[in-house]
């Protein structure tokens, strides 16, 4: 009887143990990567500045003619802009060829 009970007490406590490893291997794997990709956008975002090209999320590409509190004034066309949050923009790192810029003309 004292052997059913021993194996039943380190059987849970393998699980535990597996638990825990797996939330080590999530963390490290998925959790921690995405709040470094996050701190990275946000830190893109508060250095935005007049002239940078940005994308929004809807898929708008454009140059940033004022940055606000809490939004930026987006230039999308000659004379058009728009007001979009900050949340809503990315930057667009552009090659020293200036390939990713859409609004140049080949």
């Amino acid at each position: 009887m004292n052997f059913i009970l021993l194996n039943t007490a380190q059987g849970g406590m393998g699980s535990i143990l597996m638990i825990v490893a797996l939330f080590v291997v999530f963390y490290f794997f998925m959790i921690r990567p995405q709040q470094k990709q996050q701190k990275k956008l946000k830190a893109m975002r508060e250095a935005l500045k007049k002239g940078d090209k940005v994308v929004t999320n809807g898929g708008i590409y454009g140059t940033v003619r004022e940055v606000r509190e809490t939004s930026v004034i987006v230039e999308v066309d000659r004379d058009v802009q728009i007001r979009v949050d900050k949340n809503c923009v990315t930057p667009i790192a552009e090659d020293a060829n200036g390939q990713n810029d859409p609004n140049k003309q080949k």
